[in-house]
């Protein structure tokens, strides 16, 4: 194992984390305000391997509100926390700026880095275009797992969002709207262009077909542009997250593609809306491995049998 990673805070802009043996930047939490038309959130991009490969995308010309790995809301109560056009039953995706709303930093509890981690513990509240405060979210980012061995490193992502209206919050998708297989919402990757076409693998089936799939994991294989070779991302649920739905918890699918452009959602609400009533709180935690080389099957579930939750 590689030494822990170090931090560095450039106030009311963002947060960098770097490999200290090899001096790679891993990533950068970006929670300065953005474009309004683009739903201003915090996201994380880049996000590097430890070979230094950048293996996210920021403001692509197909969707300018796309930012790396970033948490969303496409569809809530009828506002738009995503960015961009709304999906409207019946009328397709449509410009509406009055239903796209924004995320705001609200103060960090932890930044600081030692024991081989590096954590970002943040506040945020959750605002409709009218600037109301719909919910308050507390957000744990840890970077860890550092591993020259294996050649990756990981980010675990835990949100708990606390409902503050007086009635329900209704998450939703563009599924859920009436669009088939579409049904982003939750924790959002944004692969580079690059990555168009690339390897789709869960435990026990591969390719596209995994969209709205449900499964405790999912890989992404791509390869880069400019140097050789590929990078794996495994995106995977803690077993508190109930993804099946079994013993009453909201089930969670896969939203997932290769083409047009490489993506990657642990959808909240793929099929069925999630309904959160006033006061109480929604969590969940994610896993994030980000590899150098194309990783197989039984190499991902060997990682992540060796690295449990």
């Amino acid at each position: 194992m590689t030494a822990g990673p170090r931090l560095v805070h450039t106030l009311g802009e963002r947060i960098t984390v770097t490999d200290p043996v090899t001096g790679v930047e891993l990533l950068a939490y970006v929670y300065r305000p953005e474009a309004a038309w683009e739903a201003p959130k915090p996201y994380l991009h880049p996000l590097r391997t430890l070979a230094g490969d950048v293996v996210t995308d920021y403001r692509p010309n197909d969707h300018r509100w796309h930012k790396g790995l970033a948490l969303t809301a496409s569809h809530l109560s009828g506002a738009n926390l995503w960015g961009g056009n709304t999906y409207v039953p019946g009328e397709g995706y449509r410009a509406l700026p009055e239903r796209v709303g924004s995320m705001a930093h609200a103060g960090f509890d932890e930044v600081g880095a030692g024991g081989g981690r590096a954590v970002i513990a943040e506040r945020l509240t959750w605002h409709p275009y009218g600037g109301e405060l719909w919910a308050e979210e507390r957000r744990r980012i840890e970077v860890h797992d550092i591993d020259a061995g294996s050649r990756s490193w990981a980010l675990t992502w835990t949100s708990a969002v606390t409902n503050r209206r007086e009635e329900p919050l209704r998450f939703g998708s563009p599924t859920t709207a009436g669009r088939e297989l579409a049904g982003y919402t939750g924790l959002f990757w944004r692969g580079p262009r690059a990555f168009r076409g690339g390897r789709i693998l869960g435990p026990g089936a591969e390719g596209p077909q995994l969209m709205g799939t449900q499964a405790p994991w999912l890989a992404f294989t791509g390869e880069h542009d400019g140097t050789d070779g590929h990078a794996t991302l495994v995106f995977a649920h803690a077993p508190e997250n109930d993804h099946t739905g079994a013993g009453g918890g909201h089930p969670a699918h896969w939203f997932v593609r290769n083409d047009p452009f490489a993506a990657v959602a642990p959808s909240w609400a793929f099929f069925e809306e999630l309904e959160l009533a006033p006061g109480d709180t929604l969590t969940r935690r994610y896993r994030v491995v980000v590899a150098d080389g194309a990783w197989e099957r039984e190499e991902i579930a060997g990682y992540l049998e060796a690295h449990p939750w």
